[in-house]
């Protein structure tokens, strides 16, 4: 057998490993927060060595990018931003609102973000690390969107970035801070605030 065609039945095998480091990392990462995660651990639960792991993603800090990478990607599994996918603007809006709202409510998601504002204090690089990974692709793909829009005559949006802003923390209203500090959101007071939000928003960049 060749060594390219050695290779090539590797790579199924060195990516199932690379998955299953990942979601140790993540199952931790949520569970005990960054500082108390430890490669060790990860290792022992992916069944994989450590250096296994520092030869897929070089040291903790990617490793967490990773794992929080691949979390948001779940985000996007629950809608598309894809310009193609039919429904009229305001039945767009309301799916993203609702995916982004049942997504921050998890509660896992609630304590991963209570840990990693905590962490942050002591080493800024996990906030920004999570920030990169996570918050920022996600905005960038919103704002992708409502551009998209905008060149269709859907919406007149001048600026992009500003609008995809507004729309998240109007859908989010007081809710982050709400679970954050331990409280429950009911749906009901839950949907109100996406379908105030997507009225509010349409009233102010539908095309006059």
């Amino acid at each position: 057998m060749s060594t390219s065609s050695s290779k090539n039945l590797g790579r199924p095998v060195d990516t199932a490993k690379r998955q299953a480091i990942v979601e140790a990392a993540a199952a931790s990462f949520f569970d005990v927060g960054f500082a108390a995660t430890s490669i060790e651990k990860i290792a022992a639960d992916a069944g994989v060595s450590k250096v296994t792991i520092y030869n897929h993603f070089g040291d903790k800090h990617a490793l967490f990018t990773e794992s929080v990478r691949q979390e948001c990607q779940k985000m996007r599994g629950y809608f598309s931003l894809d310009p193609s996918i039919g429904g009229t603007i305001r039945e767009r809006l309301q799916v993203i609102g609702e995916a982004m709202s049942d997504f921050l409510s998890r509660p896992e998601m609630v304590q991963f973000e209570r840990r990693i504002a905590a962490e942050t204090e002591a080493e800024p690089a996990i906030g920004r690390a999570f920030l990169e990974a996570g918050p920022w692709p996600m905005k960038a793909a919103f704002s992708d969107f409502l551009a998209h829009a905008d060149s269709q005559g859907e919406l007149a949006v001048p600026d992009p970035d500003l609008a995809a802003e507004q729309f998240v923390a109007m859908c989010k209203g007081m809710g982050d801070l709400e679970r954050r500090f331990g409280e429950q959101i009911s749906d009901t007071v839950s949907d109100a605030r996406i379908q105030g939000a997507v009225e509010v928003f349409l009233r102010a960049y539908l095309p006059k």
